[in-house]
């Protein structure tokens, strides 16, 4: 940080308080319990940390314009901007696993209806409740030759851009250019691999590229790095196609938001490990709270007697609550969360092409 001083006053003024503000932001994000982090309400406050963390960017590149369109800190911005439509496939692939969890919801709506009345559970129930739970448990182990692992992520959510800003010909003309890049994904697409390519060469920039662009080399190299932090944390607790967290976070930990990042990610790594998790198909802890429910009411709807014991009843009631409570937390949270991928996508898009056009390179540059 030394480097920045070599900068104008004002440029180390916006620096500082954009570095402390990331800083405060996840420092927040990190000071909840294991049972909330990677939570529904969880991952909306992290992709509200970057939309903040993104206008502050842009008001900066704004309020230093001249040096922008200027080297090596043009190739800096432009390299972001490529960064950034890489997360735009990875948008499109959550936004399906979203859905995907969805589906799953009208499966437990199946099992609560069958097993949560009052009345004496008879046989007709128990096999209701107990195929519905067969599939829910196939659609909920991480499978990567599945059909389902495999499908082809075509929905875009370019389509009904209620949310955008601008008026309608400007959102067809910023939409139209992301077109072949992000609207469809190959069989073949690999969240993994997505987030290596987000990675890919970003480090922090040498003392020569501080001193040419007046310490705003900083600011490129600062959201890159929320940028593939926020990317990594939405593949790590949705479903979606070819799920990989091996992706390596090398962060200079004199930066003041760099340990608080890194203590998130070692966190969520570990809670990847935990025997219970590893084959999970996302770490929402959503999901988690799911599966812990799920594998009970298997084993207790698998009887041939009926009617029941009274124990066993009491039991299975009490199984079927706790899904209940699981289900109204997936259906209180998941749309609020698809809206803010929403948002992300729309914002990434404009502030590319917005950008772009800033620095003089038109829609079509490479």
């Amino acid at each position: 940080m030394e480097s920045l001083n070599n900068g104008s006053g004002s440029n180390e003024v916006e620096l500082d308080s954009f570095q402390r503000q990331i800083a405060d932001r996840f420092q927040e994000l990190a000071s909840v319990s294991s049972d909330d982090l990677l939570s529904l309400s969880w991952l909306r406050k992290l992709l509200d940390v970057f939309l903040l963390c993104e206008e502050e960017f842009r008001g900066i590149l704004v309020n230093n314009k001249a040096q922008a369109i200027k080297p090596p800190l043009d190739r800096l911005i432009a390299d972001f901007y490529e960064r950034s439509v890489k997360a735009l496939d990875v948008c499109n692939a959550i936004r399906d696993g979203i859905d995907q969890i969805g589906q799953w919801q009208k499966l437990i709506e199946i099992v609560i209806c069958a097993l949560g009345n009052k009345r004496t559970l008879g046989e007709g129930q128990f096999l209701r409740a107990k195929k519905a739970l067969a599939e829910l448990a196939i659609a909920m182990i991480e499978d990567k030759d599945s059909p389902q692992a495999l499908a082809v992520r075509n929905r875009s959510f370019g389509r009904n851009s209620t949310g955008s800003s601008g008026n309608s010909k400007d959102q067809n003309r910023f939409l139209g250019h992301f077109r072949s890049v992000s609207w469809n994904v190959s069989k073949a697409w690999s969240a993994a691999k997505q987030l290596q390519a987000i990675g890919s060469n970003l480090v922090a920039p040498r003392t020569n590229e501080l001193v040419a662009t007046n310490g705003l080399a900083m600011l490129t190299y600062t959201m890159g790095s929320v940028l593939l932090f926020v990317m990594w944390a939405l593949v790590a607790a949705v479903p979606c196609q070819d799920r990989g967290l091996q992706v390596q976070f090398y962060l200079p930990r004199q930066f003041s938001w760099a340990a608080t990042i890194l203590s998130l990610h070692d966190r969520i790594m570990e809670e990847s490990k935990r025997k219970d998790r590893k084959h999970s198909c996302g770490l929402l802890m959503e999901i988690h709270r799911i599966e812990k429910c799920t594998q009970p009411l298997c084993d207790l709807t698998a009887t041939e007697q009926f009617p029941i014991g009274d124990d066993k009843e009491k039991e299975l009631r009490q199984r079927v609550e706790e899904l209940g409570q699981a289900y109204d937390a997936v259906k209180e949270g998941l749309e609020p969360l698809e809206k803010k991928v929403r948002e992300v996508f729309h914002r990434i898009v404009h502030s590319r092409t917005q950008g772009l056009d800033s620095l003089g390179r038109g829609y079509n540059a490479e």
